[in-house]
């Protein structure tokens, strides 16, 4: 008898097994036994387990390769490959460890594992609980109901997509059922089944919206619009309905067992490992390591050592200490083919860090070369020519080291960074490790290495990056990121590496006596503040400040929080209109954070030697391509506000007799956005160098561009930008100030007038939803997994992050090929000019004087000719004694 909230989780083996096979790189154990596709199965049924928390579950296998379909259609499945034998051989090591998880195996002669998923899906429903069915497969869909839903896999094997009822209907626009009748319309190549020729799924969907069954669409031939399509259905409706029979999931199997059987009362963790121990898979061990006694698992770890999985072959690596002169030959003796090369540092900051060794190694030998003795970087130097392959992790920062020792790393020297390519992969991933790329793209735990210090760890994970190198090289190919790589991140890591080098040079005197003022003025604020509120108190302190707004002074509370009243920023702003000590408080917060976060902080980041800022760029950070920086961030310096924007004073030249020198791109993102929409009143106005905030408003509010005033151009400043981000009507209304209603309103009429905006919007949410990705005009990438999330919310943003990813996206890009074409040209110049810091999509420069106008030719002739566009892109450029003058 079953409890409430029971839980049945049904898994169709075959399709799982084969989705591992061909997602994992080629494994195998100390037996010389192919394991991927274990391996990624029982990832999966883990990760099923721990997520789905089942009380009951199955797993269900085809069995023979002929069932009773085939006496109906001979040709069923006959245009199927054979199954590789790589893959055959590993179903008995599958179910081996279904039987040791302790998980039911059903398989039935004559039925495939989708009948008896069906099955089980029926008397499951029947029996009052919910269902989960696990599969790469479409054709299970059919079965979604209220209470059976779907999990299909989607990228790797551990990432699937939910369908529920409505998931289904969204996704097809047919309700599951329907998922039979639009098989027997189209057919399914995968299967062999044959449809009616010519009609593919558009077709299909179209057809079924409006006659529901492939029966009636045969009953209302005479209907379907177009001759050749209803000669096509006319001809084959035999082979529609036997189509249909074919796609027909039975749930009528002959299952002898019951549900009370399948209930899942979880497994022996000692049996477990034995399996895991067996089959190599160490890390695997180490997750469930904590069920079992610790002696055991140290045994497990004995047992393993063979394992090719478990024990990469850096477990293997012979580790040589070098530090004198004399060895350094061995080194370079024993040395051949491609290498790994990782720099040792005692800080994560490598502007400050103090670099203490080398890390170099092929495969087979890996070298530790301490600079704690006699050695050097110089005594590495053949590793700088480009007559060796060289794999590193992070090119910039070694780029950074070297030149702090008086070497450099040059674009062609046979250097390859596995981070930038880990990164173009998968932008999404946050933070990228070395340590994550392993487990990531090889499929190989990082954990399981074996290393008695951290200088032999080092060793061990450099030896992995030749591996990745090839791994990335193929990946990168697949997906058209080569350009990107080669042409674009690759050379712009070695351009920032020389911008991080350079530094900015900050005048600390300035800063300390912007930082009085700053005190004098908050003091004052202060003095203001108690006077309107009529009582002093901690103005930093949310709850006496809650207290003083909504209790003494009785305004209307906006939100409350578990401590109190909320007084954040936006909750202040609003509140602003009902009492003169509110804008007094932002300002007071204002002028605080300029203190604290700025002047303070950019005074102790000043180098006493230099008197310059290192800031360090971060390249593989955004999901968008944008770069940033930290320590400190000059990207973030205030610029909306005149007493945030006089911090950039403080910046300045280098030499008394240079300048400062901004470039900055003209709307660069709306440009795109015309470029990518092709929309004429888009393109028009740039293309005519119009204002195009005011060709907004004239065009939108249908009035002249001599009648835009400051507010209705501020209004269509709002939407251009807005649009570009995806906003919704409730974002614009926020940012206006106006109801939703007219938000609304105002990003309709805009579409209206800009029908090319418009329909490029809807084709790109629409890509997206298709591919599960959008890329920029150079092909970066960006996945957006929730596109099909039924969280209204979670769905909508990944739409609007569709929407503005190709714009954003190629925007970096245009200015990252900007910078990569204007080191290059100032290279083979003869001019003193440098570029010092990126902001977006401003580019600072500081020259001689007598330079300023070469640089800005060179400059503007780059940057407006970075990409070509169907409308120009423009530069504004300034010039200054300081980055402030210079704006």
């Amino acid at each position: 008898m079953t409890k409430p909230n029971s839980k049945l989780v049904v898994i169709d083996g075959n399709s799982i097994a084969y989705r591992a096979f061909f997602a994992l790189p080629e494994l195998s154990n100390a037996k010389g036994q192919y394991t991927n596709a274990v391996y990624g199965f029982t990832q999966m049924l883990l990760k099923l387990l721990q997520d789905e928390q089942p009380t009951h579950i199955a797993v269900a296998f085809d069995k023979g390769k002929k069932n009773f379909r085939h006496e109906v259609y001979q040709a069923y499945k006959g245009t199927r490959q054979k199954t590789p034998s790589e893959l055959s051989e590993q179903f008995p090591l599958v179910k081996q460890v279904v039987d040791a998880l302790a998980i039911p195996v059903i398989e039935i002669e004559n039925y495939e594992a989708d009948d008896i998923i069906g099955t089980l899906a029926s008397m499951s429903e029947a029996a009052g609980l919910h269902t989960v069915v696990v599969s790469g497969d479409k054709d299970l869909l059919q079965l979604v109901t209220d209470t059976v839903h779907a999990a299909l896999t989607r990228k790797g094997i551990t990432d699937v997509k939910y369908y529920d009822v409505e998931a289904v209907k969204e996704r097809f626009e047919l309700t599951p059922l329907q998922i039979i009748d639009l098989k027997g319309l189209m057919g399914d190549n995968s299967d062999n089944i044959p449809g009616v020729p010519g009609v593919g799924e558009k077709t299909a969907i179209k057809l079924l919206k409006q006659y529901h069954s492939v029966e009636e669409v045969l009953n209302h031939i005479d209907e379907v619009s177009g001759p050749k399509l209803r000669e096509r259905l006319n001809e084959n409706r035999d082979q529609a309905l036997l189509s249909k029979r074919l796609a027909t999931i039975t749930r009528e199997v002959p299952i002898s067992i019951t549900l009370d059987e399948l209930e899942y009362k979880g497994y022996d963790a000692g049996q477990v490992r034995k399996v895991f121990v067996d089959l190599g898979f160490k890390s695997l061990v180490d997750k469930i390591s904590g069920e079992i006694d610790n002696s055991t698992a140290n045994d497990a770890q004995d047992d393993n050592e063979g394992s090719s999985l478990a024990s990469h072959p850096a477990n293997d690596l012979s580790v040589a200490y070098i530090s004198k002169r004399k060895d350094l030959e061995t080194m370079w003796h024993d040395l051949n083919g491609h290498m790994g090369v990782m720099p040792d540092l005692d800080s994560e900051n490598y502007h400050v860090a103090d670099l203490k060794g080398m890390a170099v190694s092929d495969r087979d030998r890996g070298y530790y070369v301490s600079f704690e003795e006699e050695l050097s970087v110089a005594d590495l130097k053949p590793l700088w020519s480009d007559e060796l392959d060289k794999s590193v992790f992070n090119v910039k920062s070694l780029a950074v080291i070297l030149d702090s020792h008086g070497h450099t790393v040059g674009v062609d020297e046979g250097w390859y960074d596995t981070m930038i390519a880990g990164y173009l992969l998968n932008p999404s991933d946050g933070e990228l490790t070395l340590e994550s790329l392993v487990e990531r793209e090889l499929h190989i735990p990082a954990g399981g290495l074996r290393y008695e210090n951290s200088k032999e760890e080092l060793v061990r994970i450099t030896s992995m990056l030749p591996d990745l190198r090839k791994h990335f090289r193929s990946a990168l190919a697949a997906q058209e990121l080569d350009d990107l790589y080669h042409k674009v991140e690759f050379p712009l890591a070695l351009v920032l590496a020389k911008m991080e080098t350079l530094g900015f040079q900050v005048n600390a005197d300035w800063l300390k006596r912007y930082g009085s003022e700053l005190t004098i003025q908050l003091q004052e604020l202060m003095k203001q503040i108690y006077e309107l509120a009529g009582s002093e108190f901690n103005i930093n302190s949310p709850k006496q400040l809650g207290e003083v707004l909504f209790d003494k002074l009785a305004l209307p509370p906006q939100k409350k929080t578990k401590t109190g009243y909320s007084t954040s920023a936006d909750v202040l702003e609003k509140l602003a209109p009902y009492h003169d000590v509110v804008q007094k408080i932002l300002d007071y917060r204002q002028l605080g954070k300029l203190q604290s976060t700025y002047v303070e902080g950019l005074l102790k980041v000043i180098r006493p030697d230099t008197g310059r800022v290192y800031t360090r760029f971060h390249q593989t950070l955004t999901a968008t391509g944008r770069l940033s920086s930290s320590e400190p961030n000059l990207q973030n310096i205030p610029i909306r506000m005149e007493e945030g924007r006089k911090l950039r004073q403080a910046f300045e030249p280098s030499y008394p007799d240079w300048v400062i020198v901004s470039a900055d791109y003209s709307q660069v993102e709306l440009r795109i956005l015309a470029h990518l929409s092709g929309d004429d009143a888009l393109i028009e106005a740039f293309r005519n160098n119009m204002d195009i905030h005011t060709s907004t408003a004239a065009t939108v509010f249908e009035v002249a561009p001599e009648e835009v005033d400051s507010f209705l151009r501020r209004q269509a400043k709002a939407v251009n930008f807005g649009i570009v981000y995806g906003i919704s009507d409730y974002g614009l209304s926020q940012n206006l100030g106006i109801t939703r209603a007219h938000a609304g309103q105002l990003i309709k009429d805009y579409f209206d007038k800009f029908p090319g905006v418009a329909k490029y919007m809807k084709e790109i949410v629409e890509a997206a939803r298709k591919d599960g990705y959008v890329t920029t005009l150079l092909n970066r990438r960006r996945y957006l997994p929730d596109i099909h999330h039924r969280n209204y919310n979670l769905r909508s943003f990944a739409e609007r992050t569709a929407m503005n990813t190709p714009i954003q996206g190629t925007a970096a890009d245009v200015i990252k090929l900007a910078m990569v074409k204007i080191d290059k040209a100032l290279s083979d110049s003869n001019l003193s000019s440098r570029m010092m810091l990126q902001v977006h999509d401003e580019l600072i420069f500081e020259c001689p004087e007598k330079e300023v106008q070469e640089l800005t030719a060179l400059v503007e002739e780059n940057m407006e000719n970075a990409v070509a566009l169907n409308v120009p892109l423009r530069v504004d450029i300034n010039v200054g004694k300081t980055w402030y003058e210079a704006k």
